[in-house]
């Protein structure tokens, strides 16, 4: 009984502060979907839905403790049911074979892939010897070769020649899942093509969401037109979220700086634009009259800002959760309440995983998230204990609140940056204090001019007036970049490590009372499992092409090149960022033409590549344990063979040593049956 008294005082504690745990337990029941290995049927659906009717019912019977308990368990199922309900209703064809012949379609996008190349996306999707009905809904195609026919415009039809695949999985057993990702995004197959892109017909739909994507374009394309180079591209991103004039070089300096995320149309961006567009508007009207409610005009003024802001950003998740946002501040505003709370962030998380449950497992969110719980938190607590109040300078509040602002930020997204990406930037609280003052004081000012001016002919005085101020941050990346030590590698967490770290880190935000304080030692095992962090011993790539082996200084790549994807991300994960050419150069094969050995322990595998080279590695059958080729190829039935057919159904491999031998993990394994996996 006393346990049961101590819970129901914390509880009572937690008075106004218990919503904020709505998205938690949603988000929850989202990462219980796509943890299954088994796609939920109908009778399973039934019983959820009968079970939470149960719930409901006894709600009403029962007691203020017990209501939390079932309130959790409510929220948990209606995220469940949420990514269940998106997973089938985006559901559409996907290639089942490799495609190689004419393609046509129209274009419905334009970015470019991790190799710097355009890339289209089309749907309308025609292509030789597919019925419609077997026909992807979109694909994506690579522009390599000789291109400049046309100039790629949303809505216009083409035609070209190239080759398609059925989007890929994971590339190592428990990793990134591009097939997942694909589905959600309704894209059946991907592939490249090498001969030129012709148009075939004219811009074709009136969508609202095609109309807004030319116009985005057709205002990036003109942005890049007034400013040259770089740093057009850089405007183009932070006005239009079109990064494609954006060069890899450029990115990765920006990365190294920890100055990526003024690319990203995020909180930063659409705060400082709301909040411009508010302040002015309230001065204006200030000074027109002293009768009205000018802060709620204002904020009316403001609000619709962000709407055309979102509209012509394109709209991604990081745009969607600010927009939330600020609609939910200037909501606030219109009703005389405080704007900037725990809930509003919470109701923002809420909209955002409704609407895109798949979005829980990006690193966008995630980060977009983290970073704002945190500012929110810290600058609740020092406004409560009146540290804002200071009689400092100005300029010196200015710059102390940015470098604050940095650090939080920083220190609450680094963990997720270094997750996904591997990497932590080091001098990033630096380039920050000096380049994030200039987007609020300089450049996105001058986007608001150059948008007021554009119907006069004007803008370049907007655009020009943010050139200097673009030129500084991208300098400030480049040294920045170059520093020694700029960047460290990290390897590649297990599953439990985010979901362990992110609970301690919301019972430190969120959590009332001295138990809060056990978001530290939570803190603490997060990143205790991460530090023990094992890699595969042996990796073996979907099409049976590329081997690595982990050896004393390094993983050991079969080849010096193909499968490049595949090579960088085992590399990445294993915080070890080499160029596949020099991996491949490490000892941990012995090779004889296109026949490799290698031993896991004290079993001896053999990889072999080529019709030739598999053929003579059947022959090895009983004398090795385990046979890898990347062709169709047969074995006796004492031999343990892995060939092309077998690993498209298995996906990648990882191996590692046992009592017994060795112990082959799958792809596939990890993954279960699920919609997007068959």
């Amino acid at each position: 009984m006393r346990a049961l008294s101590v819970i129901a005082d914390q509880l009572d504690r937690q008075r106004g502060y218990l919503f904020p745990w709505a998205p938690v337990f949603f988000g929850t029941g989202i990462a219980i979907y796509f943890a299954l290995r088994f796609e939920p049927d109908g009778v399973f659906w039934i019983v959820l839905g009968g079970l939470t009717m149960a719930v409901f019912v006894l709600f009403r019977a029962t007691g203020p403790l017990v209501r939390l308990g079932l309130t959790a368990l409510i929220l948990t199922a209606l995220g469940f049911s949420t990514a269940g309900f998106r997973a089938h209703s985006v559901a559409a064809e996907v290639l089942p074979f490799r495609y190689y012949g004419p393609i046509e379609g129209r274009i419905i996008k334009i970015d470019r892939s991790a190799s710097d190349a355009l890339r289209l996306t089309l749907d309308r999707v025609v292509l030789s010897r597919l019925a419609p009905h077997e026909t992807p809904e979109r694909v994506r195609v690579a522009l390599h070769g000789t291109q400049g026919f046309l100039e790629p415009e949303p809505g216009l039809t083409v035609a070209l020649t190239g080759h398609l695949s059925p989007p890929g999985g994971a590339v190592e057993p428990g990793g990134y899942d591009f097939r997942r990702q694909a589905w959600f995004q309704r894209l059946g197959a991907v592939g490249y093509t090498r001969t030129p892109v012709l148009a075939l017909a004219a811009h074709e739909g009136r969508e609202a969401g095609l109309w807004l994507y030319r116009m985005r374009t057709r205002i990036s394309a003109a942005v890049q037109g007034a400013l040259a180079g770089r740093e057009g591209a850089f405007a183009a991103a932070i006005t239009t979220g079109d990064r494609s004039g954006m060069d890899r070089a450029t990115l990765d300096a920006l990365r190294a700086a920890n100055l990526a995320h003024l690319l990203a149309i995020s909180g930063l961006h659409m705060g400082l634009l709301t909040g411009f567009v508010f302040a002015a508007l309230r001065l204006i009207i200030f000074r027109a009259s002293l009768r009205w409610p000018v802060k709620k005009f204002a904020a009316i003024g403001a609000l619709l800002a962000g709407v055309v802001y979102l509209a012509l950003s394109g709209g991604n998740v990081a745009t969607e959760r600010a927009f939330i946002m600020v609609a939910v501040m200037f909501t606030a505003l219109l009703f005389d309440r405080r704007a900037i709370t725990l809930r509003a962030v919470a109701v923002a998380a809420l909209i955002v995983l409704t609407l895109r449950p798949e979005a829980l497992y990006g690193p966008g969110f995630q980060m977009s998230f983290a970073a704002t719980t945190a500012l929110v938190v810290v600058f609740g607590a020092m406004r409560d204990a009146g540290v804002t109040q200071t009689r400092w300078p100005r300029v010196l509040r200015i710059v102390a609140g940015v470098a604050l602002s940095s650090l939080v930020a920083g220190l609450a997204t680094a963990p997720i940056a270094a997750a996904h990406f591997n990497q932590v930037p080091h001098y990033g609280l630096v380039a920050n204090v000096v380049s994030v003052p200039l987007m609020g004081a300089v450049i996105i000012p001058g986007a608001v001019l150059a948008a007021v001016l554009a119907p006069f002919g004007l803008a370049w005085i907007g655009l020009g007036l943010m050139k200097p101020a673009i030129t500084w941050i991208l300098a400030v990346a480049d040294t920045v970049a170059d520093w020694s030590g700029a960047l460290s590698f990290v390897v590649a967490p297990s599953a439990a490590v985010l979901p362990v770290l992110t609970l301690g880190f919301l019972m430190l935000a969120i959590w009332q009372g001295r138990a809060r304080w056990i978001g530290v030692p939570l803190a603490i095992l997060a990143l205790g499992l991460w530090s023990n962090a094992e890699r595969p011993t042996v990796l073996i790539s979907q099409t049976g092409g590329l081997v690595g082996v982990m050896t004393d200084s390094g993983r050991a790549l079969s080849k010096t090149k193909g499968d490049g994807f595949a090579a960088g991300s085992w590399l990445e994960n294993d915080g070890d960022p080499t160029l596949q050419t020099e991996a491949a150069g490490r000892d941990g094969f012995v090779t004889s033409g296109r026949l490799r050995w290698f031993k896991v322990g004290d079993t001896e595998i053999l990889h072999a590549t080529g019709k030739k080279a598999a053929a003579v590695a059947i022959e090895y059958c009983g004398r090795v344990a385990l046979i890898v080729v990347n062709v169709v190829a047969s074995a006796p039935k004492r031999c343990l063979l892995y060939d092309i057919n077998r690993l498209r159904d298995t996906g990648a491999l990882a191996i590692e040593p046992e009592s017994a031998g060795v112990r082959v993990v799958t792809a596939r394994e990890l993954v279960g049956d699920r919609l997007w996996s068959d």
